[in-house]
């Protein structure tokens, strides 16, 4: 399982928490410092079965400052892969990815159900 987060995020930190706590090992990778390739995503994207929409980390100021929900309903989804592989500060986090699900996101209920 291989659990990519953002240390400084808060969101990320309670995620780790949660997967400790329950002890579930992962493999734990920095999103700045080791950010998803353009063919990981496309993988993942596709087995994830979400809209490529929910895995833009809408909250960051990047994904404002870039002014992308205006732009991203008129990008095709190639591009829309490459902008996210691009910078890792605009995938959205914590992402897990197991054999069966890619969870974008710490949703407690979500991750339980697929763990």
């Amino acid at each position: 399982m291989l659990f990519i987060h953002y240390p400084k995020c808060s969101t990320c930190q309670k995620a780790r928490a949660w997967l400790d706590g329950r002890g579930i090992p992962y493999e734990s990778r920095d999103i700045k410092e080791d950010r998803p390739t353009l063919e990981e995503l496309r993988e993942w994207t596709a087995r994830s079965g979400l809209p490529l929409k929910r895995f833009f980390n809408t909250s960051g100021m990047l994904y404002r400052d870039l002014g992308l929900k205006d732009k991203l309903p008129g990008m095709s989804e190639e591009e829309q892969l490459a902008l996210l592989a691009r910078d890792g500060m605009l995938v959205k986090r914590p992402l897990l990815v197991t054999d069966r699900a890619v969870l974008p996101g710490f949703r407690e209920k979500e991750w339980e159900a697929a763990l």
